[in-house]
């Protein structure tokens, strides 16, 4: 990629820690809330050039992580339908739902199918008319506007074999909530560049003066993010409380305003459970009336309501802790010992975006070998 070493440059990042520790005089709780933040700092050791005055902690910023057990069980169960394709991204396969994963359901012969874009499923849905295809629709608002173009697409060309299972959601009132939270020790966050470039940051302005608390909507490279924690400490210690952008190269005040007009034709808010965290009131996406035919909840309810779900998450697993940025994920007994990627216990074990998982690659795993 061009232009990427610059944001990479070592010099430069220990010249902005540097600057970091000389405007800090007292300590300073920042979160991130973008699981692709969370692998830079880790990989990159953004959080040990830091004074130890400023403490990172990692937020549930990972929408595979807070995808309920119930709707992983739910994919499992329409994965089991021999007319059924299952769509669905890569790192769902091995979320654990309360019986069983994804995987294990395309091992006993169900047919899930690895996509790249829900127009990979569409596709699907021409190709193979006599087939219902789900596609199960996981993330932040960066992958909802696809997803609405996708249903969009379906209802134009009549497709009515492709169904949505809904799993998105939103990152606002998950900031809301952590704020709210008793025993709340986050003084600041960085917010994810790429939810900002479809969405704008308006919406965190109102949370910045209702909490009195500063973002700064920030970039993904170990240069952004510490940039964006430089913004963050410079705000904390002046005792400002604004919305600043640091990811300007990609990221607008209003957003991208035709993905907006996409998602609200197709979708509204709704409460939605966060796994590890509990539900949340208007903090997720369901298809709107006019797109209810495309919602494979109610297209196959009878089918789910007969299976039912066990809920619940495995009791060693303290994901939730960690989801919330109360917990590291090496503080866990389970760390790489009962969780591992390849056996986990919760989702930031194996998804992509997971803080666990970063841990686990970036940091080593000598707890679980001791």
């Amino acid at each position: 990629m061009k232009y990427v070493d610059e944001f990479r440059d070592r010099g430069h990042a220990e010249t902005l820690a540097g600057a970091i520790k000389r405007t800090v005089t007292r300590p300073w709780t920042i979160m991130e809330v973008c699981g692709g933040q969370t692998h830079s700092i880790v990989k990159f050791g953004l959080d040990e050039l830091l004074p130890e005055m400023v403490t990172l902690v990692h937020g549930p910023g990972c929408p595979v992580c807070v995808t309920p057990t119930a709707l992983i069980d739910h994919a499992v169960v329409l994965a089991s339908i021999p007319r059924v394709i299952l769509c669905t991204f890569g790192d769902m396969l091995r979320v654990p739902g309360s019986r069983g994963d994804l995987f294990g359901a395309k091992a006993a012969g169900g047919d899930v199918r690895i996509v790249y874009s829900p127009l990979d499923a569409l596709a699907l849905a021409r190709a193979n008319p006599d087939r219902e295809i789900v596609c199960f629709a996981v993330g932040f608002e960066t992958t909802a506007p696809a997803y609405a173009m996708a249903a969009i697409q379906a209802r134009r060309l009549g497709l009515a074999n492709f169904s949505l299972l809904t799993a998105q959601v939103l990152v606002p009132p998950a900031i809301e909530a952590i704020l709210s939270a008793p025993g709340c020790r986050v003084q600041g966050f960085l917010a994810a560049g790429h939810v900002c470039t479809v969405m704008g940051y308006e919406e965190y302005e109102d949370l910045a003066r209702r909490y009195h608390v500063p973002l700064v909507v920030t970039g993904f490279e170990p240069i952004d993010v510490l940039e964006g924690v430089a913004m963050l400490v410079g705000q904390l210690e002046a005792g400002r409380a604004v919305v600043e952008n640091q990811y300007t190269r990609s990221v607008r005040r209003e957003g991208n305003v035709a993905a907006q007009a996409a998602l609200r034709e197709v979708f509204e808010p709704a409460a939605q459970t966060w796994r590890g965290i509990g539900e949340i009131l208007r903090s997720g996406l369901k298809l709107t009336a006019a797109y209810a035919e495309f919602d494979a909840a109610l297209r196959f309810r009878d089918i789910l309501a007969k299976s039912g779900s066990a809920g619940g998450e495995d009791p060693d697993c303290r994901s939730g802790l960690v989801l919330q940025g109360l917990l590291k994920p090496t503080d866990c007994e389970a760390f790489g010992k009962r969780c591992t990627p390849e056996r986990p216990l919760g989702a930031p074990m194996v998804s992509s975006e997971g803080a666990c998982a970063a841990y686990y690659r970036y940091r080593g795993h000598a707890r679980g070998e001791a």
